[in-house]
């Protein structure tokens, strides 16, 4: 089988992605986050809005990728093992021994927890309970914050293998037929409209909750991503036509966040419902646009063995898990200490980074037992740790 580099590179920038995008939660205006700092600006909206409406959806997309790279060598009951482990495991992990600097230093921000992390780290394994809004997923008396792709993937994942014998079928291969014969802009447009269908019956009623149960606009838009994924599976002649539209993907992508984006800003209220349709419809058209530019591209320009690819892959995992621990950590060491708008978020990055570099090269893939509880591939005790470098295939991955 053809390794697909582009994929895995596009993978490994989108979650690096997500550091800088939870990072900027820090300082973005009006929006919420387990901490803010008093540095916030309102412009930092309209680069947010350009991202967050695609870079979930890309990632629930190459989800489903990998899932169609994984059926191709191993048996149902032996997938939906391997991705149980390889999913609640790290989840679990992070939960009780991860996440828990979060909801600590949030609730020390809302004055509604006592400082002593050791006290507050015992009640929290115990389910609290804790004082209404002490921080995020209170009433759950624990949380899962950023961890929450996991449990979603893994539900997704365990959903499309039971639904693999229909896809697999006549009926299912002829479905698949027609998908990948899209060309030119069927491509561009069509995958948008149950997207749009979902936002249209589910959005208002169910916003996004991020508890799983009950997220079910969520569910429909992620779950529709990931199908997307295990349909384009490698295809050549689909992937051919994502990079021979980049140069009009691009640019539709461009024009429909534009008028997304002033239709928000400039609607009234009162705007006439069919203009308020078109709004959304654009939002949609923007999201897939948005995501073939990003396949596009990336297969014409990463398809190729960069050398720095192995180890990013093998870190991205671990680096995943431990990020927004480390952001907020460092954001309540360093907000107060007056840095001003520039260095402050500069060294909350810088500390960021380092400390999941620190902790990933000399803790976490060099300690056995660590590395199944951050998603990576156990080895023996005869394998080295420079043989751990060794690219595994990607659908061994969190994607």
């Amino acid at each position: 089988m053809n390794r697909r580099y582009d994929i895995d590179a596009l993978r490994v920038l989108a979650f690096g992605l997500l550091i800088l995008y939870h990072a900027a939660m820090l300082y973005v205006a009006h929006w919420d986050f387990h901490l803010k700092s008093s540095h916030t600006a309102a412009w930092l909206q309209d680069p947010m809005l350009f991202l967050n409406r695609w870079r979930m959806e890309l990632l629930f997309l190459i989800s489903g990728l990998a899932v169609n790279f994984m059926r191709r060598r191993a048996s149902l009951p032996g997938m939906a093992w391997k991705r149980t482990a390889r999913l609640l495991l790290p989840l679990v992990f992070g939960m009780l021994v991860v996440i828990p600097i979060q909801p600590y230093v949030q609730g020390l921000s809302t004055h509604l927890v006592q400082p002593g992390f050791g006290h507050f780290l015992l009640r929290y394994w115990t389910g609290g309970p804790w004082p209404a809004g002490a921080f995020t997923g209170w009433q759950y008396g624990l949380t899962w914050n950023h961890l929450w792709y996991l449990p979603y993937l893994w539900v997704y994942t365990m959903l499309l293998m039971a639904l693999l014998p229909l896809l697999e079928s006549s009926a299912g291969q002829r479905l698949r037929a027609a998908v990948l014969q899209l060309r030119g802009p069927a491509l561009l447009l069509l995958p948008s409209i149950p997207l749009f269908a979902w936002d249209r019956l589910l959005a208002h009623r169910y916003p996004f909750t991020g508890a799983l149960w009950g997220d079910w606009y969520a569910h429909a838009l992620y779950f529709s991503m990931f199908l997307y994924g295990y349909l384009l599976g490698t295809d050549a002649g689909i992937w051919s036509e994502l990079a021979r539209l980049r140069r009009i993907s691009l640019p539709s992508a461009l024009v429909c966040f534009g008028f997304y984006l002033a239709g928000i800003r400039l609607l009234p209220d009162s705007a006439p419902t069919a203009v308020w349709w078109a709004v959304h419809a654009m939002r949609y058209a923007y999201l897939w646009t948005a995501i073939c530019a990003v396949l596009g591209w990336g297969h014409a320009y990463l398809n190729r063995p960069f050398r720095w690819l192995p180890y990013a892959r093998d870190a991205v995992y671990p680096w995943y898990v431990l990020h927004q621990s480390l952001l907020l950590l460092f954001a309540w060491q360093l907000m107060p200490l007056g840095l001003g708008p520039v260095v402050e978020p500069v060294l909350i990055i810088a500390c960021t980074i380092g400390g999941c570099a620190l902790l990933h090269e000399y803790v976490i893939r060099r300690v056995r037992w660590l590395r199944p509880v951050f998603g990576m591939e156990v080895i023996s005790r005869a394998t080295t740790v420079a043989s751990a470098l060794v690219m595994p295939r990607i659908a061994d991955d969190i994607a």
